[in-house]
């Protein structure tokens, strides 16, 4: 599967951002598909996970409440809602896709001004 993600751009703090991905693959997106970000300096976290039917649904901590994943499975994308956003939250967001082999975006960055 490929993954292309979009809208990314400069977000002041206390405002809000969506990012979305598009998977291409010949299948029913029937996978586990998230967020992660990666923080310059940082290991790479996972921000927001849906299971393969979109009903199983993960948050880290620090974003519940603000963030909302969420899922079009007849445009096999995936969408990432950001409010209330955060300067230490100034990132690369990569889509991920759980699907053997695994799939990774090219990566979009946030960045998120005080």
């Amino acid at each position: 599967v490929q993954l292309v993600e979009s809208g990314g751009g400069l977000v002041q703090a206390g405002g809000s951002l969506n990012v979305s991905c598009v998977a291409f693959d010949d299948g029913s997106m029937v996978y586990d598909m998230g967020w992660y970000r990666q923080s310059p300096g940082k290991g790479r976290e996972a921000v927001a996970i849906s299971g393969w039917d979109g009903e199983r649904i993960i948050y880290l901590d620090s974003v519940k409440g603000r963030f909302t994943i969420s899922r079009d499975f007849t445009k096999k994308t995936v969408h990432l809602q950001m409010n209330s956003l955060k300067p230490e939250e100034t990132a690369t967001y990569y889509c991920y896709a759980n699907e053997s082999p695994s799939a990774w975006g090219q990566g979009i960055k946030v960045p998120v001004a005080s």
